[in-house]
């Protein structure tokens, strides 16, 4: 008999030490059918597997079109491009404030020249594509339009996904420029704006991987990411935008923890969730426009740097966690990124773990195979309870942004964060290797060192792109985007003519902060 001594999960959720069809007295729907707890789709990965979409990018545009061609080469079946953080910010490489950063945290992108080289010879009519890319979204995706129809592709081939959650850099990641109502403006002008030419695209990938990164709980994560979801489904709907039409485009993007059977019940909870507030909140009608798909990152957060290779167990699990709990695509970490950015060779360990759990593993052959277990399903549906509370506090003080403006998410998530360490410090919460098992020599990881002459290289292209380009074009075409902006019409025409005639990114985001301002992270406390 399992002990009976009192366990919880992290957020809080008493387990038991057995369960029983008591526990789980909820009928189960097909696959497919709202409100989808058992996944989006009828037959899930017996019809096609999940994307294996591997996350890279680093240095130059150069460098990273080599790192996606070795991984597409080994069997990666979607790109996911990792950007450094001026291009993040919206800073040309060549901006004071960008030294040292530039190429480091991934790929430098300054104007459509970097991405014709970072997407050199990979066909974007076959791949698809996702983009880690939230304050200057609609400037990549622009970027990848033209660049794409260079090659001859027409927009409505075009495949992949635009991180373009704003809400979550204010709650948890910082990477933010301009004031939440010009950044909700950006995000719905991109929603109309591939509704019309990339009606393949999804706008938008609402992302609670960021929230949970940050300290949050499962609970939080969920509640946290479906609040922001609502929040852009309402904005939306205020700019004319049907449920049902755009609601097909959205996408989510959650973190894929250690607690395996928790996290497996928190994404059967969340595509539950979101049925509900797609049909009820705003009426929608088409099934796929309530069904929720994410793509899964395993957490970064849990990776050591003490005995490092313990984190490609960790990788293994949480993997399949996701892959148990129906992820339309998944990323897994290298098992050496709590000290760099991964190597070729943690790469490929990484890539390969997410292969062997399609080929080998059975992950493939049946829909929900964790459906109907009491502990499964009772988890399913307290997690679903809890979360609902939480929304509904968000609710009560006006809904994501005003949640956000007044400290109450962030505040919510340190407060987690605070308690997990606390436990982590007393031994209450077991991390092995780092305070239990731990060895006294420390392991030697080669690790990957970006080439300091990496930035040299890309502030010169960049002078170049500047000193080449008609300077009178850019100039009318950073004026419209001025006028643009001071109206209420769709920027992203005039974004794209201006990226078009090879205006950067920095100068265009200048332009837009000299119009809008930036946000002011000092916040009230609620």
């Amino acid at each position: 008999m399992a002990a009976t001594d009192d366990r919880h999960t992290e957020s809080g959720i008493e387990v038991k030490p057995v369960y029983t069809a008591d526990d789980a007295p909820r009928a189960l729907e097909p696959p497919g059918e709202y409100p989808f707890t058992r996944g989006p789709y009828r037959d899930m990965y017996r019809g096609r597997p999940w994307t294996i979409r591997q996350y890279a990018g680093f240095a130059s545009a150069e460098e990273s079109n080599r790192r996606y061609r070795y991984l597409l080469e080994r069997g990666q079946t979607g790109l996911s491009v990792a950007f450094d953080l001026p291009t993040q910010l919206g800073y040309d490489s060549d901006d004071p404030r960008s030294l040292g950063e530039v190429g480091r945290t991934g790929v430098a992108i300054d104007s459509l020249a970097d991405m014709e080289l970072l997407l050199d010879g990979i066909p974007l009519d076959t791949v698809s594509t996702s983009m880690t890319i939230n304050a200057p979204a609609s400037l990549l995706l622009l970027l990848y339009e033209l660049v794409a129809e260079a090659q001859g592709v027409p927009s409505s081939a075009l495949r992949g996904t635009v991180q373009n959650d704003i809400l979550k850099e204010y709650i948890a990641r910082g990477n933010y420029i301009f004031p939440p109502k010009p950044s909700m403006r950006l995000t719905t002008d991109l929603f109309a704006y591939c509704a019309e030419r990339i009606p393949r695209w999804n706008t938008i990938s609402i992302s609670g991987y960021h929230i949970r990164e940050a300290g949050s709980t499962a609970v939080q994560e969920l509640a946290f990411t479906l609040a922001n979801g609502i929040a852009y489904a309402d904005a939306a709907v205020a700019a004319g935008l049907s449920p049902d039409e755009f609601g097909e485009r959205l996408s989510f993007f959650f973190n894929a923890h250690n607690d395996f059977f928790q996290e497996v019940a928190k994404f059967r909870a969340a595509r539950r969730l979101w049925a509900r507030i797609m049909k009820e909140r705003f009426g929608a009608s088409n099934s796929r426009a309530l069904a929720l798909r994410f793509h899964a990152q395993t957490g970064g957060s849990t990776l050591t740097a003490q005995q490092p290779e313990n984190n490609i167990v960790r990788v293994a699990i949480q993997a399949l966690s996701a892959v148990a709990g129906g992820a339309q695509s998944l990323h897994t970490n290298g098992f050496d990124e709590a000290l760099a950015l991964p190597t070729e060779s943690s790469a490929r360990i990484a890539l390969r773990t997410q292969q062997i759990l399609q080929a080998e593993a059975g992950t493939t052959e049946t829909v929900d195979p964790l459906g109907g277990s009491y502990y499964v399903e009772a988890l399913t549906d307290e997690l679903e309870a809890r979360a609902w509370e939480l929304i509904g506090r968000v609710d009560e003080l006006g809904g994501a942004v005003a949640a956000i403006e007044r400290g109450f998410v962030q505040d919510e998530i340190e407060q987690s964060a605070f308690r997990y360490q606390q436990e982590v410090e007393r031994g209450e919460r077991v991390i092995v290797g780092v305070n239990r098992y731990g060895e006294d020599e420390p392991e030697h990881v080669e690790l990957l060192r970006i080439d300091p002459e990496a930035e040299r290289r890309q502030l010169e292209r960049t002078a170049r792109v500047r000193a080449e380009r008609n300077a009178d074009d850019a100039a009318r075409a950073l004026d419209a985007v001025r006028e643009t902006a001071r109206s209420e019409a769709n920027l992203l025409p005039a974004l794209r003519e201006a990226l078009r005639v090879r205006c950067t990114i920095g100068e265009i985001c200048n332009t837009l902060r000299e119009e809008w301002g930036t946000y002011d992270a000092v916040r009230p406390r609620a």
